[in-house]
């Protein structure tokens, strides 16, 4: 539903009415998905696709934050409603979104068992970032990491409630098969390469590390559904809430703001059904892994380099980035080697129209009026580092070529590494560790990290080491 300009000459924030259903005269679809990871992708994305579903009357979410109840709070407050602003170079548009239904803490396991485990419930979806699925260089759960053991013994023990986002699915697809609720889809719709893959080996994992009966079911009866997912959606900031008050008249705690560029690309089974996603866009494929390549590797990819390079430069935001003629050509020759092989028979008969692709981001990159800012795209780099540049340099080394751009990513980010103030990282700890070390044993330390076996190619080491420090402050 789009909002007509209001004029609110002379009222406060606080004479405004608050968004809610009754004001907004929207009526609750039933919960059919439940979501982890609420935040503000997942409402510009696939609660935005759901709301725009021929059938959406029969699709509610309830969305499950991560680490804080902030956002559940707040949206609550609102029935769940809140504002699209599609922020284009030409000015802003507004909609109200009322797909989801209910917004919880993700603490609150209990409600999130009871609603998974409800027949009505078909689909799960995640956004729970690329580091929370923990998955080791071997492609599997790693349960040694510390949160994932902790969860292993709280379910083991019944004693308490899981921490982690699988976790707490496998609690609840446990609640799940002991209510005999049938099958349903998992959905992940992080940035990971054969993500529905990913999403599989880290719930088996962690089923078959507890209950071996579970693990059977889920193989049984879970369907893990690859995905790829884009669309820019900064942080909201104060003043995106004081321009959807001046725009539409009334109060939102919780707008978000998005670019009007949207794609998402599916690939898998729904045994219980799903909504019509395609009426607003989405596509269903066979074979997503080239759809997945082109995001990971253009999108993202550039988006990591611009990420660690930019701040390198003193930069603070991808627009302000990709304006420094340094940055543009090392996005642009990074660019060349991943449409090498993205091209041919890595496309997979698929046209991935990649010289429009690349033409489109760069318009979608230079869009100042999205702020998109680099520390938010920095975090957790040992992690993305390995959907975005590594496959590229392999690619790259085994077609006989250098892979210097792919390389260079790599180089930015352990400077980036050791120079910034305040480094997010699941392996933060370990990379200060191997940043005590000097020359190439420092890199290959910091490359272990990331790729065991690239760090012990000796070429690959020295081709990293001569790139480190390309990006200097721009006096």
């Amino acid at each position: 539903m789009s909002i007509e300009q209001t004029d609110v000459t002379g009222k406060t924030a606080e004479s405004l009415p608050q968004l809610d259903r009754t004001l907004h005269a929207a009526a609750k679809p039933p919960v059919r998905i439940v979501h982890l990871g609420l935040g503000a992708f997942h409402r510009s994305h696939q609660a935005w696709y759901t709301s725009q579903a021929s059938d959406a009357a029969d699709w509610g979410i309830a969305s499950f934050t991560g680490r804080r109840p902030d956002a559940a709070l707040a949206l609550a407050e609102q029935d769940g409603l809140f504002t699209l602003v599609e922020r284009a170079d030409g000015g802003d548009s507004f909609a109200v979104v009322g797909s989801i239904v209910e917004a919880v803490d993700g603490a609150d396991v209990q409600r999130l068992a009871e609603l998974v485990s409800a027949p009505a419930t078909s689909i799960v979806t995640l956004t729970v970032t690329e580091a929370a699925y923990r998955i080791g260089a071997d492609g599997q759960l790693d349960t040694t990491a510390s949160d994932v053991a902790g969860d292993l013994a709280l379910l083991a023990s019944g004693s308490g409630n899981p921490s982690t986002p699988l976790g707490r699915l496998v609690f609840a697809l446990a609640a799940r098969r002991a209510a005999g609720a049938g099958p349903l889809a998992v959905v992940c719709c992080d940035n990971l390469a054969d993500n529905g893959t990913v999403a599989r080996n880290a719930v088996a994992g962690l089923a078959q590390a507890w209950d071996a009966e579970l693990a059977a079911w889920v193989e049984a009866n879970v369907s893990f559904v690859s995905t790829s997912v884009d669309r820019i959606t900064p942080r909201t900031t104060e003043a995106d809430i004081a321009a959807v008050e001046a725009a539409c008249g009334y109060r939102d705690n919780s707008p978000v703001v998005a670019e009007p560029f949207t794609n998402w690309v599916l690939s898998g089974d729904f045994p219980a059904g799903r909504p019509r996603w395609e009426d607003a866009g989405a596509v269903f494929v066979d074979h997503i892994e080239p759809y997945e390549n082109r995001k990971l590797w253009l999108l993202n990819g550039a988006h990591s380099l611009l990420a660690y390079a930019g701040q390198l430069r003193g930069h603070t935001t991808v627009a302000q980035a990709l304006a420094d003629p340094q940055c543009l050509i090392a996005v642009e020759s990074f660019w060349d080697e991943a449409e090498a092989n993205l091209s041919g028979a890595a496309a997979g008969g698929a046209d991935l129209q990649i010289p429009a692709y690349r033409a489109a981001l760069l318009a979608r990159f230079s869009n100042a009026r999205i702020a998109h800012h680099l520390a938010q795209i920095a975090m957790d780099g040992s992690t993305k580092l390995r959907m975005r540049a590594m496959p590229v340099l392999l690619a790259e080394r085994a077609q006989g070529r250098s892979g210097a751009a792919a390389a260079l990513m790599i180089a930015a980010w352990i400077d980036f590494s050791a120079a910034a103030e305040t480094f997010h990282d699941p392996l933060a700890t370990e990379v200060a560790a191997a940043n005590q070390l000097e020359g190439a044993e420092r890199v290959r330390a910091v490359l272990a990290l990331v790729d065991p076996a690239v760090a012990a190619d000796d070429a690959v080491v020295e081709l990293v080491s001569g790139l480190l420090g390309t990006f200097p402050a721009d006096a």
